[in-house]
């Protein structure tokens, strides 16, 4: 097979959350779609290692923040590389509590849903829920939404392992040139595998291209998922 067929399935980036009792938290999410119309009816498929999960199933109610295209490195690393197990992910960011309960990520967002959980299906490695929507709203008419390709091929992110759209780099068989710098070193990201080379630098993050790694400033981070440069190793 040719796994580079699952590129071309298009898909959004979005901050899917919940809470129960005292626990609140939200983990990045490109498997969100409509499903009916009548009522109107998303589903988010949800691995089963999420804690997100376990809050969804208890609580019987999510909701989804749609992101925009510029959303921080810092926001996708927080939701989408580290867990919630170990961080309280809604200690920094703007979120709102919706009419349910559950917390709403506005920061970064161009829109949102609140829903109750109505459905599941469990499909293996990840539980499909499917939600009414109780309310939505929407936050930037001018801003364009992030999409799982643009993230992709233009943050060269990467899909974290819990995702259902996860591809093991190793099965991709065409994998893009990249161009290096004279001495060759690159450095990747361990949180995402985000790859720096100096021969293109981080141009966004001000970094120019021709930049060797040892000369970034201490403070730069991953300008995928927000990892400091202490989270980076030579490629050898």
């Amino acid at each position: 097979m040719n796994f580079e067929s699952f590129f071309s399935l298009t898909y959004g980036l979005y901050i899917v959350s919940s809470s129960n009792s005292n626990s609140k938290n939200g983990y990045i999410a490109n498997t969100v779609f409509q499903v009916t119309a009548e009522p109107p009816q998303l589903g988010v498929s949800c691995s089963k290692n999420n804690l997100t999960t376990s809050l969804i199933a208890a609580s019987g109610k999510f909701s989804v923040s749609v992101l925009k295209q510029q959303a921080s490195a810092e926001l996708i690393g927080l939701f989408g590389y580290k867990s919630g197990r170990e961080a309280d992910k809604f200690k920094s960011v703007q979120f709102e509590t919706g009419k349910s309960g559950v917390p709403i990520v506005t920061q970064d967002s161009v829109a949102w849903f609140e829903c109750e959980v109505s459905g599941q299906i469990d499909v293996g490695s990840h539980i499909i829920f499917i939600g009414k929507v109780l309310e939505c709203e929407i936050l930037d008419t001018e801003t364009t939404p992030l999409t799982y390709t643009w993230y992709r091929e233009v943050k060269k992110g990467l899909s974290p392992k819990n995702a259902p759209t996860y591809v093991d780099p190793a099965k991709v068989e065409h994998k893009p040139e990249v161009a290096k710098s004279t001495n060759g070193k690159r450095y990747q990201c361990l949180a995402c595998n985000f790859i720096y080379d100096p021969a293109l630098g981080d141009p966004d993050g001000g970094i120019p291209p021709g930049t060797n790694f040892e000369d970034i400033p201490d403070d730069w981070m991953c300008p995928v998922c927000g990892a400091t440069k202490d989270m980076f190793e030579e490629l050898v």
